[in-house]
């Protein structure tokens, strides 16, 4: 550090001191925000806004632990008090106001001299299904309550959506005793994430665990105790819960001035930084420029919600080891999900690869799937091979060429694969 430099620090150490930072959303994206913010050296103000009445919770347990009444909630184990990050809870963040620098909230106007939206994403609504009794979100904490009692009685229950959330929460429901038909309007489950003939296995999983899926079958309307398909089928139902999807929770920002894409995305830089001045965005609702994939990538899953949070915070602090500029967000995308007695897990991002490999048996227990683009390896799906995920998502990060005969060899470890 140079006596310029050494000059400067102070000034800037006391302009961040002095500084309010609002977050808005208290989901894992806001909470780790917030966090970070603290262990990186920020001792400003600090607020973090939440809609919901309670504390700071993760997700994923919802549709596990919680949903099943093996835990009555997820919270956050964070001090906030001994942080100093202010929680104001049940408030609702209705408008932004970037000229005043100031959010409209259910409570009243909130100033901020930076701004962090960390609102997450909602689930897509099944038209038709509004204020139907018995139909269900799986989302948030009260959603995980209510259906509770559903899966306490056993009762008959609809799924509609083969994703990720609806594979889980029948994995669920079949454990507890429920008799569970799932419908999917596309030939195959997890159309939307998976290729064709990567996703074609999973649909004899429901069969295995006793739920009936239902590819190629959409539904024409809900009433109570009924699921209408477009083929004049009625399914019964005890319960109807819904999982086609979710989209970033965005609304609010209408007229703001902050730039969205056609997906509802904020469109964040690559410091997620959106195109207001002291305005970032993280997590669910923000997609950001990926140079490692050259696309711009919109992330719904949890390892995003806690590793975007670092970059941000170290670009709203302005510090780096050494002094250097903050690195760039690039992460390798990684998720998991656990449904039918299996543990999947994925990293990377395959859209644009030109190599499919198979590691293993697809009808046996444990197989991984590999994509190449160019001979290097881009994403990895593993099926109960976790060792394929951990080395693949090594050799993603570094962008290693692999060679194709060694690396859809399933008894060679993904390491050993490295094109000499």
């Amino acid at each position: 550090m140079n006596e310029q430099q050494r000059a400067e620090r102070p000034e800037r150490e006391s302009e961040r001191a002095g500084r309010r930072v609002v977050v808005v959303g208290a989901g894992m994206a806001g909470v780790q925000t917030a966090v970070a913010l603290r262990e990186q050296g920020f001792t400003g103000t600090l607020t973090l806004i939440g809609a919901e009445p309670h504390q700071p919770y993760d997700r994923p347990p919802l549709s596990k632990a919680v949903l099943l009444g093996k835990a009555e909630e997820s919270a956050f184990d964070i001090d906030f008090e001994t942080l100093g990050i202010e929680l104001r809870l049940g408030s609702e963040v209705t408008g932004l106001r970037a000229a005043d620098h100031e959010l409209d909230t259910s409570k009243g106007p909130v100033p901020y001299d930076v701004l962090v939206i960390a609102t997450g994403a909602e689930p897509v609504v099944l038209p038709g299904s509004e204020g139907v009794p018995g139909v269900h979100l799986l989302r948030t904490l009260d959603d995980a309550a209510r259906l509770r009692p559903v899966l306490d009685a056993r009762h008959a229950v609809v799924v509609v959506g083969a994703g990720w959330i609806g594979a889980e929460f029948a994995t669920a429901a079949r454990s507890a005793g429920c008799e569970v038909t799932v419908v999917e309007a596309a030939e195959r489950p997890l159309a939307g994430a998976l290729p064709a003939e990567v996703a074609a296995p999973m649909a004899a999983w429901y069969a295995e665990c006793g739920a009936t899926l239902l590819t190629g079958a959409r539904g024409a309307g809900v009433e109570p105790g009924r699921v209408l398909l477009t083929d004049g089928r009625g399914l019964p139902a005890d319960a109807v819960v819904v999982g086609i999807g979710a989209r970033p929770a965005t609304g609010w920002l209408a007229g703001s001035g902050v730039a969205l894409g056609p997906d509802g995305s904020v469109t964040a830089d690559a410091a997620l930084r959106t195109s207001l001045p002291d305005v970032y965005a993280v997590g669910d609702c923000a997609s950001f420029p990926s140079a490692r994939y050259g696309a711009r990538l919109l992330v719904h899953h949890w390892d995003n919600a806690l590793q975007g949070p670092r970059t941000a915070a170290a670009h709203i602090v302005g510090t780096s080891p050494g002094g250097a500029e903050p690195p760039a967000y690039d992460p390798v995308p990684y998720f998991w999900s656990e449904q039918f007695g299996r543990f999947v897990q994925y990293a990377g991002h395959h859209e644009g690869a030109d190599t499919l490999l198979w590691r293993g048996d697809p009808d046996g227990p444990a197989w991984s799937v590999c994509w190449l683009r160019d001979g290097v390896l881009v994403a990895v799906l593993s099926v109960g091979r976790p060792r394929d995920l951990i080395q693949g998502r090594k050799l993603i990060e570094a962008g290693t060429p692999l060679d194709p005969g060694l690396a859809g060899d399933a008894s060679v470890p993904l390491k050993s694969a490295v094109r000499q």
